[in-house]
């Protein structure tokens, strides 16, 4: 009788499992001011995403700003798309402005909040958008303990998952 002997090898490795995360498919899209819409949300659906009673566009462009009022909280939001603009360049002005970074995925889209509260609780949700990056600024006006990342992110998902 012939006895096999089997070796086994074993191997750990340090750190913590992370979902793979693909980057984003060429969209097609263009994101910015067209037909009366800033990143493909009409200002009623900003207004009913962030819960507010009015909403004005002060200034419609390369960027879209917009003043909510919900009441006891008026909040500044403000729209951009860059073309060619990347989550790298995006984290590291963020960081050099001294802004909280992290990383999430919102509608299958690499994205990084940034939050401050210089003038009041501010965050923007930015995605790889392929081409570019698209970004929507929150900021609470007058209250540094909102969360404004929450009224980002919803926004930032509405945009991403619109269809014109």
């Amino acid at each position: 009788m012939t006895s096999a002997a089997v070796g086994a090898c074993a191997q750990t490795v340090g750190g913590s499992a992370q979902r793979s995360v693909p980057p984003a498919e060429e969209s097609g899209r263009s994101y910015g001011y067209v037909d009366d819409r800033c990143g493909m949300l009409a200002d009623s659906s900003v207004q009913e995403s962030l819960h507010a009673r009015d909403v004005v566009r002060p200034y419609s462009g390369a960027v879209c700003q917009y003043i909510l009022d919900r009441g006891s909280t008026i909040l500044d939001v403000t729209f951009s798309w860059f073309e060619t603009g990347t989550l790298d360049r995006e984290r590291a002005l963020a960081l050099a402005r001294g802004a909280t970074v992290s990383d999430t995925e919102i509608e299958r889209h690499p994205t990084l909040l940034a939050s401050r509260s210089v003038t009041g609780s501010g965050c923007s949700a930015t995605a790889s958008a392929n081409p570019g990056v698209l970004s929507w600024w929150v900021q609470i006006r007058g209250q540094r303990d909102g969360d404004a990342c929450a009224d980002a992110k919803k926004l930032l998902a509405a945009t991403l998952s619109s269809e014109m």
